[in-house]
């Protein structure tokens, strides 16, 4: 199944042989908000490169029916009380948050300085002139002072390891290279070429939640192939009320963001701004440790008698998720399928008020396979349990690589200085200074999700990050340095922090059913949360803030 750009033709162009002071690789919202960031502080002389044909990043390639952010777009969309921009409802959909994405490019004047089409081979430090030469798949040959590397979670497709993945006969496709010329249809729905077709579709998390109500609606016969169930909550989406959009006070996006990552870390607010299924569960599930209002009650009880109460209170939200599955579904077998015997985060929330529905319909059949994965694809179609499932096309919604080494997602080769490669770096195990350089690598910047403060709000992460970056070479800048690199030992004190705050949750991921939070349930936990700072995005963020203030000059030194 070959990877392609189903939504925009390649077109030819003449290679780029030019300088630039920073080369941004990746166009999502990592990258965008960070040149966003670089341009408000006078940088103009700026290239961003991505494989797509369009700003979007994960936006741009999942265009999948149904496609829907699960975080509310007033704080998941970044910069819309600087932009004006008003979503249409409270959690928007693909097709809204592309088009401002687009907008984005459009208002900082990103695309007279944007590569599309174009991916990296190979990043190459030269110490002389202190400079990254950077080559392409398109002979280019770019010279960029520094760089910033934002490829994103979600960026590359993962496939099951199954035997007899080429050899099935009829269509194929992974969710994030959608088929629209063989579905019909658009990423609303529709999909009326499908009403004559028997459709496999493999997977049942956040992507397939979304997308098969709308297979369920138009294919002849829908066979939904499970590994694992999900965690299906209420979404309740709505339209956007005008009015209250108009009575909000200046400063009102920062502050209800803010109120957001508090609660979903655990923290306490007066009052729930968003009040949403992610708040809903944390002040559940975090009651217990962060309401102030229990601290006399529960003061004097051990840690073990805390996690208990911990557990009892998932065990309780999880009872609810069940109890809806039953309310819903109408076949008692199907039913008890689909519910989640596990605890709330071994695996991402999900929110939907269609995809239980559809099972429901006689063409919908869930093929569970009881944790195992299916076991084999024959030129006919799915096999599992020595049956063979008989369909015209297999979707596969089987997510991406997230905890996979960094050089393999990235997909180029990045050498620093003495020839040393990032992989050889990192071959122990990854060494940063907040997550953003790392020693050996001057002028090198990671955004994204390693060794920083995860919250379930991404585009609050990659914001703090963007204008973190953006403040160190602004910085350097000013001084008239050209290269900034971290001191081995503010590495080396940030990898202890690391271990010293890393949250003890080895055992709780090893009871988890496999994904991509625990490395696909292997004994060595080297999923997503390995990666992440255990103190928390709260924390993280004002150490950010406080080490810019008081620090950064004792831990990069500037040349």
């Amino acid at each position: 199944m070959k990877d392609h750009d189903p939504y925009q033709k390649v077109l030819s162009r003449d290679l780029i042989k030019d300088k630039y002071e920073v080369l941004i690789i990746g166009a999502g919202f990592g990258g965008i908000l960070t040149a966003i960031s670089l341009r408000k502080k006078g940088f103009e002389n700026i290239l961003v490169v991505d494989s797509a044909g369009d700003f979007g990043g994960t936006w741009y390639w999942n265009r999948y029916p149904g496609a829907q952010c699960d975080i509310e777009s007033y704080i998941y969309l970044p910069l819309l009380e600087e932009v004006g921009f008003i979503p249409k409802e409270k959690y928007s959909f693909g097709p809204e948050i592309l088009e401002y994405i687009k907008l984005l490019a459009s208002k900082y004047s990103l695309y007279k300085n944007a590569l599309f089409h174009t991916e990296v081979n190979s990043i190459e430090f030269d110490e002389d002139r202190s400079l990254w030469n950077v080559s392409t798949n398109r002979d280019d040959l770019i010279k960029a002072q520094y760089v910033c590397s934002s490829i994103g979670l979600l960026n590359k497709p993962k496939l099951p390891g199954v035997k007899g993945l080429d050899k099935f006969s009829g269509h194929c496709f992974h969710t994030s290279r959608w088929d629209y010329s063989y579905t019909g249809g658009s990423s609303n729905g529709s999909l009326n070429k499908l009403k004559d077709k028997k459709v496999a579709i493999i997977g049942t998390g956040a992507t397939a939640v979304q997308c098969i109500p709308h297979l369920a609606e138009t294919s002849k016969e829908l066979f939904v192939f499970q590994r694992t169930p999900s965690s299906i909550d209420i979404r309740g989406n709505q339209d956007t009320d005008i009015n209250w959009i108009k009575g909000l006070d200046p400063g009102w996006h920062k502050e209800r963001r803010d109120n957001f990552n508090i609660l979903v870390s655990g923290g306490h607010q007066e009052k729930d701004l968003v009040n949403d299924g992610w708040t809903s569960i944390m002040k559940k599930l975090g009651a217990v440790l962060s309401d102030p209002s229990n601290i006399d009650e529960y003061k004097d009880l051990s840690s073990k008698e805390l996690d208990e109460l911990i557990q009892y209170a998932d065990f309780e939200k999880m009872e609810e998720i069940r109890n809806r599955v039953d309310a819903i579904v109408e076949e008692g077998s199907t039913a008890e399928k689909l519910k989640p015997y596990y605890r709330q985060f071994c695996k991402r929330p999900c929110f939907h008020d269609q995809y239980l529905q559809a099972f429901n319909k006689k063409n919908v059949s869930l093929v569970d396979t009881n944790g195992k994965g299916i076991e084999e694809i024959d030129p006919r179609g799915v096999m599992f349990n020595g049956e063979i499932f008989e369909v015209d096309c297999i979707i596969f919604a089987t997510g991406f690589e997230v905890g996979t080494d960094y050089s393999r997602r990235a997909e180029c080769s990045i050498k620093g200085k003495n020839n040393i490669t990032l992989e050889e770096k990192w071959s122990s195990g990854v060494k940063t200074l907040h997550g953003f350089q790392t020693e050996g690598f001057p002028n090198l910047f990671f955004i994204g999700q390693i060794q920083g403060g995860i919250t379930a709000n991404n585009t609050h992460l990659l914001t703090e990050q963007a204008d973190h970056i953006s403040y160190l070479i602004h910085y350097a800048n000013k001084i008239g340095a050209k290269t900034a690199e971290i001191t081995k030992d503010a590495e080396n004190n940030w990898v202890e922090e690391m271990k010293n705050s890393a949250l003890d949750n080895e055992d709780f991921l090893s009871s988890c059913t496999p994904g991509y939070y625990n490395d696909e349930g292997k004994s060595e936990i080297n999923g997503l949360f390995s990666l992440q700072y255990g103190g928390g995005p709260v924390k993280f963020f004002e150490t950010l803030e406080k080490w810019r203030k008081n620090k950064f000059f004792q831990d990069v030194n500037f040349k």
